[in-house]
């Protein structure tokens, strides 16, 4: 008979674990593509990430006669953080083997972790934040993985709804398969007089990065404070992953907006790391940095990532907030012109978010991948 053990992932040998497990269980799976462990660390280590001081939180391993099958995490916000419409009470970073009890087992130590704690209903999974990676996905398996999103089996959307989670909210990704007709489209809205004196579209400066995070994180916030989950990014989190951004987002790889002189929207794509880490295999050491670094300064990506988006609250639901997005298309266009990317993912659309799915899907983009975001009832 087969014993599960359920085990804090405390300690730095049992946090290595939590990291890595992922791509132990899921190696050689289409659509995964296995996680840089040093990336990792930065994310779920409590004095490298921000996020976690805005949280109590406790994550767990699973063992099955000493081997790692699972693991999950739990999380409550301070009593001055209120997710928008969403519970404070949150699970993330679920991973585990075709496994019920193994799920069974992970799901309801963190569930009575909340209630302990008095909580009465959880969302997620959230790994660990709403800003971070969200959701289950649910559809698009077999999908280009692309970085920074997460990636499950079909088996472990259905366990967890086994174990009473539903559905409460899905998140759309798109792909975006740019074209020549992209690429030899001229300006519209720029080339309007009414327009070419009124909006200014600036390259973000990568050597000065983090003189522009103040604005870039009050656009962010004020963009997407009233979506489902909200909880403000904030300039501590922004700025813990700067320096990371510098090295890995091409020269024209950000743009801010300005109206009238006053910055209004910007957006950041990123390359798709996983077209030159999946050999890796997660480990950047002795020999993975220096590869990665090359292959970061020389590789010809083909596939990249709209990892951050803004347009502020008041344009949203206005004419001009139209010809702004409109000019964001436009520019992202004539950037295509130098890019050697193909495919463009633009992901994390609320499912009732019509005002951002609309504009994207008439561009010609196609779902691509869904997110789920469970709850339950404790």
């Amino acid at each position: 008979m087969t014993t599960i053990e359920i085990i804090p992932a405390d300690g730095l040998t049992n946090f290595l674990a939590f990291c890595r497990l992922p791509r132990l269980l899921y190696r050689g799976k289409t659509g995964f593509a296995p996680l840089l462990d040093a990336e990792r660390w930065t994310l779920y280590a409590k004095r490298l990430n921000p996020h976690f001081k805005e949280v109590t939180s406790q994550a767990w391993i699973a063992h099955r006669d000493g081997k790692l099958v699972g693991r999950i995490a739990a999380q409550i916000y301070n009593d001055d953080i209120t997710p928008q419409e969403a519970s404070r009470a949150q699970f993330g970073s679920l991973d585990a083997i075709e496994d019920e009890e193994v799920v069974a087992k992970l799901t309801a130590t963190a569930e009575g972790w909340l209630r302990e704690r008095g909580q009465a209903l959880v969302h997620g999974p959230f790994s660990p934040s709403v800003n971070s990676e969200v959701g289950m996905l649910v559809e698009g398996f077999d999908a280009v993985p692309m970085i920074f999103m997460p990636w499950h089996p079909p088996y472990l959307s259905q366990m967890i709804e086994h174990q009473g989670y539903s559905k409460a909210r899905d998140l759309i990704s798109y792909r975006y398969d740019v074209s020549a007709v992209d690429r030899d489209a001229e300006p519209k809205i720029m080339a309007r007089a009414e327009w070419r004196e009124r909006l200014k579209i600036r390259t973000l400066d990568l050597k000065s990065l983090k003189s522009e995070a103040a604005i870039l994180v009050d656009i962010f916030n004020d963009a997407w404070n009233q979506n489902w989950g909200f909880v403000p990014f904030t300039y501590e989190e922004f700025m813990s992953t700067a320096d990371a951004l510098q090295y890995i987002m091409p020269p024209e790889g950000g743009f801010m907006i300005e109206l009238d002189g006053v910055p209004e929207a910007f957006g950041i794509v990123l390359p798709n790391l996983h077209d030159i880490t999946a050999d890796l295999d997660g480990k950047l050491f002795p020999f993975g940095l220096p590869r990665l670094i090359s292959r970061i300064r020389n590789h010809t990506f083909k596939s990249g990532r709209i990892a951050l988006f803004g347009i502020r609250q008041a344009l949203q639901k206005k004419a001009v907030g139209g010809v702004v997005l409109l000019a964001f298309i436009e520019e992202a266009r004539r950037r295509s012109k130098t890019s050697s990317i193909e495919h463009v993912e633009f992901g994390w659309i609320l499912e009732n978010n019509t005002g951002m799915r609309k504009p994207i899907e008439m561009s010609g983009a196609k779902i691509d991948k869904i997110h789920r975001v469970y709850e339950k009832a404790l």
